[in-house]
């Protein structure tokens, strides 16, 4: 049975940084492309960063991009996403995404769905920013 945890949220006051982490439980974490989405109260899920088997390739949402970083270390098991310069409207949950078919160019590009994206996901972790 695959289990997906995210942990690492909090709240922070706007400009501050946080590392999110993500590991993930009965799957071959090294053969499967990972992804960050989050979801603000009243919002769609939006995918906001995505990475490769290798960690070779990595995709960003245009709000994320040059704040936030995505990696993975496969021999631990883990998925991170370093936040830096935090901005109130990141608020929201954030949650890792795991499946063997994850296409990470659609992933960032418009709203997603678990169950039909891709198949694995957490609890999430809240990250609140205060101005």
């Amino acid at each position: 049975q695959v289990r997906v945890e995210e942990s690492g949220g909090g709240l922070v006051t706007a400009g501050e940084s946080l590392t999110l982490s993500c590991k993930v439980f009965g799957l071959d974490f090294q053969d499967v492309p990972l992804g960050w989405f989050r979801q603000a109260p009243g919002k769609e899920r939006e995918g906001i960063s995505c990475i490769s088997v290798s960690g070779g390739a990595t995709y960003y949402k245009d709000s994320v991009s040059g704040r936030f970083t995505i990696s993975r270390d496969n021999a631990k098991g883990t998925l991170y996403l370093q936040m830096m310069n935090l901005k109130p409207e990141d608020t929201a949950m954030y949650y890792c995404a795991a499946d063997r078919n994850l296409l990470c160019q659609d992933f960032i590009s418009r709203p997603v769905a678990g169950g039909v994206d891709f198949s694995y996901w957490g609890q999430g972790t809240q990250v609140t920013v205060s101005s």
